[in-house]
């Protein structure tokens, strides 16, 4: 996290950034600087009056200030305009029970978890009598309790034989999400750039396995993948694994966690196991923040047993990790646990930026491949979607389509998808990449002391 008077001088410098006031605001309520926390959430929701985060952040500095029923009057206020934000009925029950109120913080937390598991607490949970998943103690199993009625997480570590049956029931066949995909860098439109970062920082040592280990460097290890949404990091990473013909897990976090206590562990060591008994094999994570997410803003949060599990994986101390490459992917690099990043984890990184002008053209030419396009100008398109990502201009495609189909249904025959209707829907739409690198840009400012955000800022004209 970026040093406070550093951030105190950048808000001073830019005083309605609201990115770079919420940034302010978080670390400002780590090292108890209260009202000034307070005050730039305030200033937030005087620019913005319906900011979500805005206003969480308010009602956090508000309880932390000792004015907790404050503080949930402004959750419900909230609550009432975005219901499904699962972060403020998170914060509600913690405000409610520390009034005494367990039903209503029951309640809350039970709405928290069930919008986004991510907001499980253990240490929460168990306040409340409750499992992280909301349900209540005395209705769970007693396979899910230790011997003493309290949780247990110690068969986190144990053998896979042991991990067949969990909750009296069958954990998953991970062998089931081995493939081995087809695609290579071929299929992938432009970024010749990031794809010759990945064959020099992946294939090549997988490739020439025993020239890097003459040089003593093992081969597989762990490569994040960062940058804003729609990018193609999920194709880059599939068609890595094409290109040196290994073994591809696609995982998502619906295969890992689980409401039975220990089997999220459980869940990673035998995707782990199945990924070394096929290696070579690339084990890609999506949304790696949630897997891997700084454990100081966890508190006693289940998922810091699934944070530690990971870095034993990674380590190699559970196993030998060679020619196990993990490849992680996020759209929020900063909220990624620091020890993620030390050597023998994720101790190489790759920004994979919005595609450039050469690679729009591409992806322009190849999602027009199959539906009626009449006089497609790729090339002048793609010079008028800058810092779309792929997931934009597929949006961009899908909103002439329906243009073209609903004059189709008027006039009764079919209505070409031309370059003027793809250049108006380009138009009507804003890239998605813009708010990403707004708060890229401060993080890349102010919170970049040991060089993880160089490539943002080049990319951004801010360093050569």
């Amino acid at each position: 996290m970026a040093d406070l008077n550093t951030l105190r001088a950048a808000v001073a410098v830019a005083p309605d950034n609201i990115p770079l006031l919420l940034l302010f605001a978080q670390t400002a309520l780590e090292e108890w600087a209260i009202e000034e926390a307070r005050q730039a959430c305030e200033h937030v929701l005087k620019l913005e009056p319906d900011h979500k985060e805005g206003a969480l952040g308010l009602a956090r500095a508000l309880f932390q200030e000792g004015r907790p029923s404050e503080a949930a009057v402004r959750l419900e206020q909230l609550l009432m305009r975005a219901p499904e934000f699962s972060p403020a009925w998170l914060q509600l029950a913690r405000i409610h029970l520390a009034e005494d109120s367990r039903k209503e913080a029951a309640e809350a937390y039970r709405k928290a978890v069930a919008l986004d598991r991510k907001s499980m607490d253990e240490g929460l949970a168990r306040e409340l009598g409750m499992d992280p998943a909301g349900r209540d103690l005395n209705d769970l199993p007693r396979e899910t309790m230790g011997g003493s009625g309290s949780f247990s997480f110690a068969s986190a570590g144990a053998e896979p034989e042991d991990f067949r049956q969990s909750g009296g029931r069958e954990l998953p066949d991970f062998e089931k999400l081995a493939e081995r995909p087809k695609t290579t860098f071929a299929e992938v439109g432009g970024m010749d750039a990031l794809k010759e970062q990945i064959r020099m920082k992946i294939l090549y040592p997988m490739q020439n396995p025993d020239l890097f280990r003459a040089y003593g460097k093992t081969i597989g290890g762990g490569v994040l993948l960062y940058g804003p949404p729609g990018c193609g990091k999920t194709l880059i990473s599939r068609a890595t694994a094409g290109e040196i013909k290994a073994t591809f897990y696609c995982i998502g976090l619906h295969e890992i966690l689980d409401m039975w206590i220990g089997n999220s562990e459980k869940n990673l060591h035998a995707i782990f196991e199945s990924a070394r008994r096929n290696a070579p094999s690339v084990l890609f994570f999506d949304e790696i923040d949630a897997l891997a997410a700084d454990r100081k803003d966890m508190r006693m949060s289940a998922n810091r047993n699934v944070i530690n599990q990971f870095l034993a994986e990674m380590d190699g101390g559970v196993s030998n990790n060679d020619g196990v490459l993990v490849l992680g992917a996020t759209n929020a690099p900063w909220h990624i646990d620091p020890a993620f990043k030390r050597p023998g984890r994720f101790d190489r990184s790759v920004f994979v930026p919005p595609p450039d002008e050469g690679a729009r053209e591409a992806i322009i030419s190849v999602m027009a491949e199959g539906k009626p396009v009449a006089e497609l100008d790729a090339r002048s398109l793609a010079k008028k979607t800058r810092n779309f990502s792929g997931a934009d201009l597929k949006a961009v495609f899908d909103q002439a389509t329906e243009t073209a189909i609903t004059a189709a249904m008027k006039e009764g025959h079919i209505v070409p998808i031309t370059t003027k209707l793809l250049t108006k829907a380009a138009g009507d739409l804003k890239p998605t990449t813009t708010a990403w690198f707004e708060s890229a840009r401060n993080y890349a400012l102010y919170a970049n002391q040991d060089g993880f955000y160089d490539e943002i800022m080049q990319h951004l004209g801010l360093k050569k």
